[in-house]
Order: structure tokens, then sequence, then C-alpha cells
């Protein structure tokens, strides 16, 4: 009997513990959030991609929620400081879109700070352009990493041979590897790691692949892949699929599959060319990019402020908790990402002022279709806002983007009358508060 009543004592105790009291595996899901780099929807097999297997991605969209209206910036930093932060990079003035830096008024309000905040153990490898790392070996533990595995950017190669920081040292012996592999195993020790002590992790990969090598040694020229080139587009597209299918591989033989959400996504659209060779006068070649999607030929829109350089991937696979084979026209764009981790992990509102809206109801169900009306873009000056059907840029242009989805004929604003003419005054009015820093919200 008295055992009986300790029993009873201690499920009553329980009923007024914080979750987070318990163990915060039981109560919190992983997170794995994985970005590609340079990698338009055109390019993946269940965006209607021809042109590159993608099976593990594919897998994940078969298994999960595939939104169809993902969008990123035209271009990777941009797209990064908004992932991170939560905010549009004009927001921080000059600061946030000077390439290769970090605001320092974001240290601290990150993704990695939240999910901290939450009881996270948490990590990033990979790519990360925020700063030159031999500069500022300790940057990703200011902004929220516990640990860290990126290569250094205009140092040295990011895939064969490659210059790598992990946790503010250079990593040793890298000679005869492949970058992508050891930024993948670092994220597997990490999550068996934190797994085995009892931790919910947030491990962040914001991917090498499939940006092409760059000119970063002044006149050398980073490892070839093989036979006097580095890797074809097709070959890092199929080096990312696999990379993906290694992270769930993982997750599934920890046998935490059905504790973890899944976010891919990409940066920015497909790029228009990809470096592969040096030729006999020493110049870097760059073959064009095309893919085929739904039976259409899209040449590579990086750097574009249309679909071919903002519309993006975003596949969430959460098993028993995101119902399979679900397709959903809901609005979301990097800003996002903050605030729906922050939701899943069971965060309150920090009262900081974010641009990005949460889309953890659409993961559980919810239509979200009130939950973001608009998309804001801009690069180098330029500057556009689109709802799911109309499109206008600071230059006046308007577009009608169900009958004109390539932007070849701007509307005649002067002209316009019913749903066009409301639309056109709706996202008017939303280009022109574009402006300035956030307001606190309390």
């Amino acid at each position: 009997m008295p055992a009986l009543k300790f029993v009873y004592t201690l499920a009553f105790a329980l009923l007024f513990i914080s979750p987070a009291v318990l163990s915060a595996a039981e109560s919190q899901p992983n997170i794995l959030l994985i970005m590609a780099d340079d990698v338009g929807s055109d390019a993946i097999g269940c965006y209607g991609g021809q042109s590159y297997p993608t099976p593990h991605i594919d897998k994940l969209a078969q298994g999960g929620l595939k939104f169809t209206q993902a969008y990123s910036m035209p271009v990777c930093h941009p797209s990064r400081v908004c992932l991170m932060t939560g905010r549009y990079p004009f927001r921080f003035g000059k600061a946030g879109s000077k390439w290769g830096d970090f605001p320092d008024a974001a240290e601290g309000i990150c993704i990695g700070d939240r999910m901290q905040q939450a009881g996270y153990a948490t990590a990033v490898a990979g790519k990360w352009q925020l700063c030159f790392m031999k500069n500022d070996l300790d940057h990703p533990s200011r902004v929220g990493f516990d640990k860290w595995c990126l290569f250094g950017w205009h140092e040295g190669g990011r895939y064969h041979d490659p210059l790598i920081y992990q946790n503010g040292k250079l990593l040793k012996n890298t000679e005869g590897k492949y970058g992508p592999d050891i930024y993948t195993d670092f994220l597997i020790d990490f999550m068996k790691e934190s797994h085995k002590e009892g931790k919910p992790f947030f491990a962040y990969y914001p991917m090498a692949l499939c940006h092409d090598v760059t000119d970063d040694l002044k006149g050398k020229h980073v490892a070839y892949a093989h036979d006097g080139h580095w890797l074809t587009f097709a070959e890092m597209m199929t080096s990312m699929d696999d990379m993906v299918g290694r992270l769930v591989a993982s997750l599934d033989e920890m046998g935490v599959r059905d504790n973890t959400l899944i976010l891919f996504t990409t940066d920015n659209g497909t790029p228009a060319a990809s470096y592969l060779y040096v030729n006999e006068q020493g110049k870097m070649v760059r073959p064009k990019v095309v893919s085929v999607q739904n039976n259409t030929i899209v040449p590579g829109g990086k750097g574009k402020l249309d679909d071919t350089g903002t519309r993006v991937p975003l596949i969430a696979n959460w098993p028993g908790h995101i119902k399979a084979g679900q397709e959903v026209n809901t609005m979301v764009d990097l800003t996002d990402y903050l605030p729906t981790v922050a939701d899943v992990a069971g965060l309150k509102d920090d009262g900081v002022p974010r641009d990005g809206v949460s889309f953890a109801e659409v993961l559980e169900g919810a239509s979200g279709k009130d939950r973001r009306d608009w998309i804001f873009i801009e690069h180098r000056g330029k500057r556009c806002v689109r709802s799911l059907n109309w499109k206008l840029y600071d230059d006046g242009r308007f577009f009608d983007l169900k009958q004109d989805p390539l932007e070849k004929s701007p509307l005649k604003t002067d002209a316009l009358s019913g749903k066009a003419k409301r639309n056109y005054a709706s996202l008017q009015d939303t280009l022109e508060k574009m402006q300035g820093p956030l307001k606190p919200t309390h």
C-alpha cells in the first residue's frame, strides 16, 4: 500500500511540473534545418525537376509537407541574414548588407540564441559567409552555436582538400578529404552526442553544395575533384542529395526519427553558370546551368528578383506529426524560420521585433491562409513585394503573375481596375512601409 501511495503522489506532483523540467529530449523535438546553396525549386525532383535525381529529398516530401510558395533573397548573403535573424537585411542598415559580414546588433537574438534559450544543444556546419573566419574564430559562438565546423570563406577550398575551422581552430589533416563528408560527419556526431546526453538538438546545415568553387587563392586554384575539373552542377546535386540521405539515415539509426523535425530549403535560385575547369590561358571556365522542370527549360536565375532567382523548395518532414504527402501554397520566406523553430521548441515571444512570421501552425495542419499576405525581396538597391498572384517593383512595374509568370508584360498602372487596382494599391502600401528599423513589440 505505501508503494501504491507513492505512485499516486508522484503522478499528482508531475501534473504541476513544467515540461521544461522534464527530460528535454522527450518534451521537445530535435530540429534539423538544411539549407542547400544555389539550388532553385526547378532543380528538385518533387518540384517537377527532371534534370537531376534527388531521391532522398523527394522521399522527405512524399513523407511530409511540401510548400509550393517558398521564397528567398536572390543571392546567398542576404538570405543567410534573413534566416539567422528573422529580419530583412535593410533593417540593420549598411551592416545588414555588407558582404561577408554580420551586424553586431544581431548578436544575441539569432536563431541559435533562441534555441539555446529553449535548452537545445546547437551546432552549425558547412558554409558561414557571415564573417571571415580567420579574423573572428569564435563568431558562431556569439550567435548561438555551441559547436561548429565551417570552411574558411575565400581562404581555401570548400570541397576537395578543404580549409575548415572547427570550434575555433583550423582543422588539420584534410588533404585528400571531401568537405561535405566532413560537415555531414560532424553533424551526425553532434546529433548522436546530444541524444546520448539527453538534450534536444538543433542542427543547422548551410551546405556548401551546390555552389561552384570560387577563386579564393589569388591566382592559384583550389583542388580539382577529378580528371582536371571541378564537380559539375549535376555531380554536386547528386552529392547534395546523398548528404541529405546520410543525415536522415543517421536519425533512423539513432531511433529519433519520429522526434525530429527536418526542414529542407535553399538560399536562392539555381545559378546561371558553374565553374568547371581552368583553360590553357589560365582562366576559369564556367559553363551555363540549365534545368528542365515540368518539360520546360529553365535557365539558372540566381541574382534575379523573379521566380528563377527567388523561388526555392521548402519541405517539412516529421513522422507522426506531419501528415505524409501534403502540399500547401502558404507563402513563406527565410525570415519565417526563426519564429517557426522557436514555436516548435515551445518558446514564448521574447519581444524582439522581427519580420518573420511563424508557420508552425501550418506544420500542425492549419491552413495558414491568413498568416502572410506578401513576400519582400531586395538585391543591389532593387526592391519588390509580391503576393500569390501579383508583384510590384519599386520602379513601378506591376505584374499579374497568374497570367504572366515570367514577368514579360508589366501592366499599365494608370489603367487598372477591379482586382488589379486593389492589389496594386495594397502592394504599393506595403512597399512604402518597408523602411528603417523595426520597433519593439512590447
